[in-house]
């Protein structure tokens, strides 16, 4: 049985399944195994753990465990509370319309932030004109419909994680600064914050950025001094604004003092930077990388709730998820009738009602005829039963979003 337990109780003999710190970036260190000696128990606490999960037929247990399976009835009780609200975002055009813009600016996203990277990582200097644009028409695009772009956002390659996610960042903290009714001029400077997070990156070896396998506690070091480096590299770049260089510095910092590079506590660290921790957070850990496979959408917000509080800020957690809704774009979704279905759309009056695209029938384990299908119209006799993780169907969502 798998149980969850604080690190506090951690002792040598127990068998890990889970370090539960997919909220560290770039962690790549081994997730399971026998705990042989002490030194590894201490070397997790200062990894900034809280918690992990243990196998309790493979090792020792705890009197202060928990079966798994009440953590994430807990989480799922807790995801239910913090979407119970109207999501707040409001729709200007429908999402057919949006898509065709999106999928421009998309596009243009994409190329923009490559060729800037690499321009960069040469010597140049930043061309931030293209980048106040860009920003201008993401926050545009998602103040029409959140939907398109959102879309997009989960149709992506693990190969080219760098620079999609750097994109879809920019979304993402779009959708939550409009949701949360930051300034104009607040929201445009995080969204370029958001594009240029990771520009600190270029000065990372390739050999540790694009390192398959685990990283030493040396290359992590080097890997996180990136966070500073892109500080220090749009401190020195002509028309950044303070809000922008706040956003890119401090998305890997913590609550509990846990992240870097400064190491900020609580209310140390600003609003914009709890905000981003949160979007980047939840971005990494549902994308499938080289060495990491994606958790599904509603995995990643049940996950954001467990690391509420030590890690990130529990109040804009409840906020985001109420942003991006219950059943979040991409989120593959059990209905009543048997059917799974892709969410493609939310609802802004109603998050247990998106609009889905169907595809397969459970009952029968056999594709069916794709429709598209709005649970919110009158007369539909179909709900939600839950949420499900695509790898037991082998369906690829990322083929019915776009």
């Amino acid at each position: 049985m798998i149980k969850h337990i604080p690190v506090s109780a951690l002792k040598v003999g127990m068998y890990i399944t889970d370090l539960n710190n997919d909220w560290i970036p770039h962690n790549t260190q081994r997730r399971r195994g026998f705990i042989k000696k002490e030194e590894t128990i201490e070397k997790i606490r200062r990894m900034g753990v809280d918690s992990v999960y243990i196998d309790v037929s493979r090792g020792l247990d705890s009197q202060d465990s928990e079966p798994a399976h009440e953590v994430d009835q807990r989480n799922e009780a807790a995801l239910q509370n913090a979407g119970g609200l109207k999501p707040g975002v409001y729709k200007r055009v429908s999402v057919a319309e949006e898509m065709v813009f999106a999928q421009q600016i998309h596009t243009h996203a994409q190329g923009l932030v490559g060729n800037l990277m690499n321009s960069v990582k040469i010597g140049g200097a930043i061309d931030i004109a293209p980048i106040h644009q860009l920003a201008h028409e993401l926050q545009s695009s998602v103040f029409r419909n959140a939907n398109a772009l959102s879309c997009l956002g989960r149709i992506r390659e693990k190969d080219n994680y760098l620079m999609e996610h750097s994109v879809n960042l920019s979304v993402l903290m779009s959708l939550f600064g409009n949701y949360r009714k930051l300034s104009p001029d607040a929201l445009h400077q995080t969204i370029v914050g958001a594009l240029l997070h990771d520009i600190g990156k270029i000065l990372t070896p390739d050999e540790i950025l694009h390192k398959p396998g685990r990283l030493t506690q040396e290359e992590f070091e080097v890997m996180k001094a990136h966070a500073r480096h892109s500080r220090e590299i749009l401190c020195s770049t002509e028309g950044i604004g303070e809000l922008t260089i706040i956003t890119a510095a401090e998305h890997h910092e913590r609550l509990d003092g846990s992240g870097y590079p400064e190491g900020l506590i609580g209310d140390e660290i600003s609003v914009y930077g709890r905000m981003v921790a949160i979007t980047d957070v939840y971005d990494a850990i549902t994308s499938d990388r080289v060495y990491h496979k994606g958790m599904t959408p509603t995995q990643g917000l049940k996950k954001l709730l467990e690391w509420s509080g030590s890690h990130l800020d529990p109040a804009l957690v409840k906020e985001f998820i109420r942003c991006v809704g219950l059943y979040p774009i991409g989120a593959l979704v059990l209905l009543e009738s048997g059917r799974l279905g892709v969410v493609v759309e939310t609802n802004e009056e109603d998050q247990r009602l998106p609009v889905v695209r169907v595809m397969y029938n459970t009952r029968f384990r056999l594709p069916i005829t794709v429709d598209t299908l709005d649970l919110s119209q009158p007369g539909t006799q179909d709900r939600i039963l839950r949420s499900v993780d695509p790898d037991d169907y082998r369906i690829d969502v990322r083929k019915f979003l776009a």
